[in-house]
């Protein structure tokens, strides 16, 4: 008898069932091993962590990797269910760890242990290795462009605090159906009755020539609360005595305050839509 240990990963991000995948990775393993009186004794499989982390990075993995080292280890053989678990160059330099320590590397689609001195082997893990990075960023691309145009042609809010002014509403049943049976619901923002007079009130301030510092002087003498103070969750760690010269410049560069919804700022990539009210019909100058 051969004595394997199973190596396999599953991330959550792509709302993948764990114990799914496990099992369908288990199932394609144990049908190449077992014809050759193989057995898998002992499991290092990841969840929740992305592909695109190196084996060092993932815990199991890291595990894997370390029992290699180990004469006691207590397998023969590593056998993974599915070649696309690598990502990009992660093949070319984890393996060469398992033929230091001549433990084999079962794959199904090599049919068997892969051969360091077979190109063709070399070439098929690399060529995985490659449609799974590519698989990511298509993933990656969809799901951002596709959250883009809701914020741009919908105005949906996708999440995050809503900002001073403004407050979270209910815009309805989620438009995926299968979403929409669990009960989800996308959002929208509308204003805050109690804090959207006052970033109307800071645009005119501003617009008549006051600076950032005197507009912030001038709502703490008028004891209107800062925007930490009016939501007790907002940036606990922030003073709510006083109004502060950056927030009002934060408020007066937001694009939200002129209709526009945004997303992914962060990464400066930017979707606009004038569906959202605004608190201010004055933009800034």
């Amino acid at each position: 008898m051969i004595r394997f240990a199973f190596a396999g990963r599953c991330s959550t991000e792509d709302l993948q069932d764990p114990e799914a995948s496990r099992n369908w990775q288990l199932t394609r393993a144990r049908a190449l091993i077992e014809p050759a009186g193989g057995q898998i004794v002992t499991e290092y499989f990841d969840v929740g962590h992305s592909r695109s982390l190196p084996w060092q990075r993932r815990p199991r993995a890291n595990e894997l990797l370390q029992a290699l080292r180990n004469p006691n280890r207590g397998f023969d053989a590593v056998v993974i269910g599915e070649p696309q678990r690598t990502y990009g160059n992660q093949f070319g330099n984890t393996f060469p760890v398992f033929v230091h320590f001549r433990i084999p590397l079962w794959v199904p689609e090599v049919g068997g242990p892969i051969d360091p001195d077979n190109e063709a082997h070399d070439l098929v893990m690399s060529v995985f290795g490659g449609m799974s990075k590519g698989e990511r960023n298509r993933i990656k691309i969809r799901v951002r462009t596709a959250m883009g145009s809701q914020a741009q042609l919908q105005g949906r809010y996708l999440g995050g605090r809503p900002p001073y002014g403004y407050r979270i509403a209910d815009a309805g049943p989620h438009p995926n159906p299968s979403k929409a049976a669990a009960g989800q619901r996308v959002h929208k923002l509308e204003l805050d009755p109690g804090a959207a007079p006052v970033v109307q009130r800071i645009f005119t301030m501003y617009v008549e020539g006051m600076s950032y510092s005197a507009i912030a002087a001038q709502l703490t003498r008028e004891g209107i609360p800062c925007p930490s103070a009016h939501d007790a969750t907002r940036k606990p760690h922030r003073k709510k005595t006083a109004w502060q010269q950056g927030v009002v410049r934060a408020i007066l560069l937001n694009p939200r305050y002129t209709g526009h919804e945004v997303w992914n700022k962060q990464r400066k990539e930017e979707a606009s839509s004038t569906s959202t009210t605004s608190p201010s019909a004055t933009a800034p100058t």
